[in-house]
C-alpha cells in the first residue's frame, strides 16, 4: 500500500509482547463515524492489564492497538453525522477494548457518539485524561447515586484516576467531600476542597465517628475494590448508597442490608462492549467540559513525557505505581 493508505499505529501481537511500530490501513469512517487524527493517548492502568493479558472483560483480541482515551481533531466526517466538522478539536473513550482499534495510533475512525468538544482551556494532552476516568466518576456518582447538595461524600482511592476526579464532582455538586487514601496524597486532596484522610493512620470505625458520626456517609465511592468495597459498606450511613468502580469480588452484604442502603456497580466499558448506551458517554463528557471549563474539575498529569517510542515506559511507571497522576502518550 502507498504511504496516503497507511498510517502509524503501535501494536501488541501477543500477551506481553513489546510494542511494535507498525504501518496500517487509514481508517474511513463508516455510518455515523468521524475520522481524527490524534493528538494524545491515555494510559489507564487498564491498558497495561490488557497487554498483559489479564483483562478478559476488556475482550481486546490480539494482534491490537491499545489506548482507550484519545484527543484530537476531526479530519473527516462520515455519513449521517451532524453534530462535527473537520477542524473541530474532539476527545472521548473510543476504543482499545472490544476489538475497536485504540488510540495508539495516528488516525481512527471512531462512533461520533462516544466523543465531545474538547474543553478549551485543556491542552490534548489533559484532555486525553480525562475520559475514562471522568465517565466513571460522574456515573457513580450523578447517574447512581444523585449525588446533591450538602451530602457527605466519601471517596476510597481518592488521589488516584477516579478517585480525583470523583472529589473533584462531588464538590462541584455541592457535597461535603471526604477522601481516603495516603498520608502523601493529603494536601493535594486539600487542595481540591476535600477533608483528607489517611487510611494508615484512621480505621474506617474511627473516620465514621469522626466526620459522619452515627449517621454515616451519604455516599461513599470506592474506586479501590477487594477490601475496598467491605470498607464502603461500613462507612455507608442508613438509606445511604455505595457505588464502586471495581466491584468483582465475593463481599457479606449484611453492613449494607442492615442500614438499609443501596449498591450499584459502575462498569465504564459496556458502551463500547456492547453499542448500548453510547450516547450517554458523549452527553457525559460534554457535562464534564462545562465543568472543566467553569474551573471546578482539573485532571491531575504526571510530569514524564511520553511519545509513540516511549509507550513501554509509560506502561511500567502504571505497573510499578511511581506514576503520580495520570500518563498520556503524545501522538502529534
Amino acid at each position: 500500500m502507498s504511504a496516503t493508505t497507511t498510517v502509524k499505529a503501535l501494536l501488541i501481537d501477543a500477551p506481553k509482547a513489546d510494542f511494535r511500530s507498525a504501518e496500517i490501513a487509514r481508517p474511513m469512517p463508516r455510518e455515523g463515524e468521524v475520522l481524527v487524527r490524534i493528538k494524545a493517548s491515555g494510559v489507564n492502568p487498564l491498558d497495561t492489564k490488557i497487554r498483559a493479558g489479564n483483562a478478559a472483560h476488556a475482550r481486546h483480541p490480539f494482534p491490537a492497538v491499545l489506548g482507550i482515551d484519545m484527543a484530537g481533531v476531526v479530519e473527516q466526517v462520515g455519513p449521517g453525522v451532524t453534530g462535527f466538522h473537520r477542524g473541530d478539536e474532539v476527545y472521548g473513550m473510543t476504543g482499545g477494548v472490544g476489538g475497536i482499534q485504540g488510540s495508539l495510533a495516528e488516525f481512527a475512525a471512531v462512533d461520533a457518539r462516544l466523543i465531545a468538544p474538547k474543553p478549551h482551556n485543556l491542552s490534548m494532552r489533559e484532555a486525553a485524561a480525562l475520559p475514562l476516568i471522568a465517565i466513571t466518576a460522574w456515573e457513580g456518582l450523578v447517574d447512581r447515586a444523585n449525588v446533591r447538595t450538602g451530602w457527605q461524600v466519601l471517596v476510597l482511592g481518592a488521589g488516584g484516576g477516579v478517585g480525583h476526579i470523583a472529589v473533584q464532582i462531588a464538590k462541584a455538586a455541592g457535597a461535603d467531600v471526604f477522601a481516603v487514601d495516603s498520608a502523601s496524597k493529603a494536601d493535594y486532596l486539600a487542595r481540591l476542597g476535600a477533608t483528607p484522610i489517611d487510611y494508615k493512620a484512621a480505621t474506617v470505625e474511627d473516620y465514621v465517628r469522626n466526620h459522619a458520626g452515627v449517621k454515616g456517609f451519604d455516599v461513599v465511592y470506592d474506586t479501590v475494590g477487594g477490601t475496598g468495597l467491605d470498607t464502603a459498606f461500613q462507612a455507608v450511613g442508613r438509606f445511604g448508597h455505595v457505588v464502586s468502580a471495581l466491584g468483582w469480588g465475593t463481599h457479606a452484604l449484611a453492613p449494607l442490608s442492615f442500614k438499609a442502603a443501596t449498591y450499584s456497580g459502575v462498569f465504564t466499558l459496556l458502551p463500547l462492549l456492547t453499542g448500548e448506551g453510547r450516547s450517554h458517554h458523549g452527553e457525559i463528557l460534554r457535562e464534564v467540559s462545562k465543568l472543566v471549563e467553569a474551573g471546578k474539575v482539573m485532571p491531575r498529569l504526571d510530569a514524564h513525557r511520553f511519545g509513540l517510542s516511549d509507550v513501554a515506559e509509560a506502561h511500567a511507571l502504571i505497573e510499578t505505581r511511581k506514576a503520580n497522576g495520570k500518563l498520556v502518550v503524545e501522538i502529534a
